[in-house]
């Protein structure tokens, strides 16, 4: 459990690599008055990264670390973090992996969300080794983060049905409407104001 002090919402950073569609949601979520948390810094190891227009239009403080030197990249997140008095930290589409140094510094305090039931299908493609299983199902897992990818305690989950004729993409899409609701919700349940 994440507490807040003093009935003010708790500050946030949101990791990124991508498109950011994660970010948006909880960026929407995180501006509605019962909402837990303020998001306060995005982070991205990608300067590209689509999802940091959201920074600019909802002004929120963006950075961008060049991730060649890992440690050196970690340890300016880490400063970024301690300055901005950040107390979760939530991965949407971040594509590195977090150092066991990095998860430690926050041991119960990163969450990040997976398209997959987990623990089926941790990593990559996710969707395509579903199909191509015969699953029945796939959907999100938003969990805590440990030194083991994919690993750490599961907050929530929800499943998604695979139809006949699905493709990777087609039940990407599915299950991301499914994720933009899941990550709230998970983050309602451990923090609490």
């Amino acid at each position: 459990m994440v507490q807040s002090t003093g009935n003010k919402k708790v500050k946030c950073a949101v990791f990124i690599s991508g498109t950011g569609s994660n970010l948006k949601s909880l960026i929407k979520f995180s501006k509605k008055k019962n909402s837990p948390i303020s998001i306060e810094l995005i982070i991205s190891d990608n300067s590209k990264a689509n999802g940091l227009k959201f920074g600019k239009i909802f002004k929120i403080s963006n950075h961008v670390f060049n991730y060649k030197n890992k440690i050196s990249a970690e340890k300016k997140i880490i400063y970024e973090i301690k300055k901005n008095k950040i107390k979760i930290i939530c991965l949407a589409g971040f594509m590195k992996i977090l150092s066991k140094d990095f998860i430690k510094s926050f041991k119960g305090k990163i969450l990040n969300i997976h398209p997959s039931l987990l623990p089926k299908y941790k990593g990559l493609n996710t969707h395509e080794r579903a199909i191509s299983n015969n699953e029945k199902y796939s959907g999100c897992t938003v969990h805590f983060v440990n030194s083991k990818l994919d690993s750490g305690k599961i907050i929530l989950q929800k499943k998604v049905r695979i139809i006949k004729g699905d493709t990777a993409k087609s039940l990407a899409k599915r299950v991301l409407t499914h994720e933009h609701k899941l990550y709230p919700k998970a983050i309602s349940k451990i923090v609490s104001l």
